[in-house]
């Protein structure tokens, strides 16, 4: 196809709740479309698009990519969105590249809480909406209640009377297969013509002005060892060539001069190199390595800035800052102050909804949620980083002269024998239930609104003792008058009494007091949390006393000890754990909890 023809163009987002087949659609609009040799590895991957390592084994997607794939002489540019609301800075920051948008629903669970954030942001960017009710194959399918849920959503949200008009296409994104009406026999053999067609029908062309002088906001940013940074945005007025002339208007309101070397398009998993893109395509574009993610790369002779994106507020906070347990530098490749602050500037290159403060030796950072923060701890401990961090605490800003925290819509759906555990779990933070239903399935729907804080640490408990059946998402959906203090829920915890290796004789005793968190011959020190207390205060205990031999001989005190095996905390978990006067210290090696006070004495005084 003719660079220079943009209607032949169509960008679209593709955007649903976490888990209802967002990336397996687009495997499938990738393999059909012809993108891949028949021979070629692609074509027998699933979820091909999560290319991270946490992607691949959390099974989600945590940033936005984009695509393109061929149909007919029509370009088809896919941007792939996170489903998580932790990561929604992600969505934000790609829906303006778009000028449509595929929605997809599961035909079970019909719209949930982010699918009303993703369809509100698409909607206000006046996004061209195409339904897709996907998954009809499930047993539990409900089809036309979900198609009735969608119109109320619709009525909720749109912002003017045509974007009530939609089309609305079933699909088995798993099986690569989708109908404009739906199917008697969703088992007959099929493909995705009906989505190619109504992309290219329903979708309309970009909106562009090609005799204008160049401009182009930057979107996203992506790196490789040859060709350094790449700038990757939607032209929006104008062509671009390699070897042309820039200026990058950058966030202070300077200009700087700059020059494209090389321009790139996707296609499928890879890009390729083009002679220059035209406004309305998306590119990548190398030479302009201060780029950054919000400014604009515009003409050289007529610099003109485009609005910069806004990225809702971050509504959680962790304290982050170089190790200071005694095991400090034996674990960790990077483990200095400055070691951190350049790679957590470096993260706020591209993770738009990220905030970084120093705060003294350490930082405050800032994010979408606890999914949000966990994810960047374990890729920066995976890269051989060694840090502390503290509990994560709400962010809470001043309104009217009055201090607001962020309010969460929390949807929990649940078996009927377990509603009275959640019910009691969620009394006790303080939880305000709006709407209670049963599904004719055996499952309840509960409907809460509470602060985030309330939040925190709830949903592994929730599922230790719903025995893992609960489903739970939540939303944030605005601010409230700052609430009283919540009591801690927790027990007290275990505390190593001194340094060593662990003996079995001593987590013995350890295990009678509670639950043991470190095995037999482990490294601990002096401040470690070791364990959980069977009662609510804390309690310190030698955990590497050994066994005083005697001459005295019994049967029975001289056999085996028999340990239960400890508890293993996920990086998560960990988080949820701890409380204001303790740390999670980790490294590519180990997660260890302890008190952010290693002294006894000192730490007693300062209880009081």
């Amino acid at each position: 196809m003719s660079l220079q023809d943009p209607t032949k163009i169509r960008n679209i987002a593709i955007i649903a709740h976490v888990d209802h087949g967002k990336t397996t659609l687009v495997d499938g609009l990738l393999k059909q479309s012809k993108t891949f040799r028949d021979n070629q590895a692609e074509m027998s991957q699933t979820l091909i698009m999560d290319s991270g390592d946490q992607e691949k084994e959390r099974g989600i997607t945590i940033t936005a990519k984009i695509t393109a794939v061929q149909h007919d002489d029509y370009r088809i540019n896919i941007i792939d969105t996170p489903g998580h609301a932790d990561f929604s800075g992600e969505v934000e920051r790609t829906l303006n590249m778009a000028d449509g948008c595929l929605l997809i629903v599961d035909a079970q669970e019909g719209p949930m809480p982010q699918t009303k954030f993703v369809l509100e942001k698409a909607l206000e960017s006046n996004l061209k909406p195409i339904v897709i009710i996907n998954k009809i194959d499930k047993p539990a399918a409900r089809v036309k209640e979900v198609e009735d849920e969608l119109a109320d959503l619709f009525l909720e949200l749109a912002v003017h009377e045509d974007q009530l008009h939609y089309k609305v296409h079933y699909a088995i994104a798993r099986e690569g297969k989708a109908w404009t009406d739906m199917p008697d026999d969703p088992s007959l053999p099929g493909d995705l013509d009906a989505i190619f067609d109504a992309v290219i029908a329903e979708i309309p062309a970009p909106s562009v002005e090609v005799d204008k002088p160049f401009q182009m906001l930057v979107t996203a940013l992506a790196h490789d060892t040859f060709k350094g940074k790449y700038a990757i945005g939607r032209i929006t007025r104008g062509h671009v060539k390699a070897g042309d002339p820039v200026t990058l208007c950058k966030k202070d309101g300077s200009f700087v001069k700059s020059k494209v070397d090389m321009v790139f398009m996707s296609h499928g998993v890879s890009r390729f190199e083009v002679a220059g893109g035209v406004a309305g395509d998306i590119v990548q574009l190398t030479g302009i390595a201060d780029a950054k993610i919000g400014e604009t790369i515009a003409d050289a002779v007529e610099p003109e800035a485009l609005p910069t994106i806004e990225v809702e507020a971050p509504t959680l906070r962790i304290y982050l800052g170089p190790n200071t347990s005694p095991f400090k530098g034996q674990e960790g490749e990077f483990s200095t102050s400055r070691q951190i602050a350049e790679r957590l500037n470096k993260e706020l290159e591209t993770n738009v909804g990220l905030r970084v403060e120093d705060d003294g030796i350490g930082f405050t950072v800032a994010g979408r949620g606890e999914l949000h923060l966990g994810v960047l701890i374990e890729t920066m401990r995976r890269e051989g980083y060694e840090f502390e961090v503290g509990r994560p605490q709400v962010v809470t800003h001043e309104e009217n002269g009055q201090t607001v925290e962020p309010l969460e819509e929390v949807i929990i759906e649940v078996p009927a024998e377990h509603v009275g555990t959640v019910q009691m779990e969620l009394g006790q933070r303080r939880a305000n239930l709006k709407e209670q239903f049963a599904s004719p399935k055996g499952v309840t729907k509960l409907i809460y609104e509470m602060p985030t804080r309330a939040l925190l640490g709830m949903r592994n408990i929730l599922l230790t003792n719903t025995k893992g059946t609960i489903v739970m998402n939540s939303l944030m959906i605005g601010y409230q008058p700052l609430g009283a203090n919540l009591q801690q829920l927790r027990s007290g915890v275990l505390i190593s009494y001194e340094a060593g290796v662990t003996t079995p004789y001593a987590l013995q005793n350890a295990e009678a007091r509670g639950t043991t968190f470190v095995g037999p011959a482990e490294k601990v020190y002096a401040g470690q949390i070791i364990g959980l207390n069977s009662r609510q205060e804390d309690m310190e205990i030698n955990v590497c006393k050994a066994k005083h031999l005697t001459n005295m001989r019994s049967s029975s005190s001289d056999g085996v000890v028999q340990l239960v095996p400890p508890v293993i905390f996920s990086l998560e978990q960990c988080l949820d754990f701890i409380e204001n006067d303790e740390l999670l210290e980790v490294t590519p090696k180990a997660l260890r909890l302890r008190k952010r006070e290693l002294d006894p004495t000192k730490r007693k005084r300062a209880a009081k």
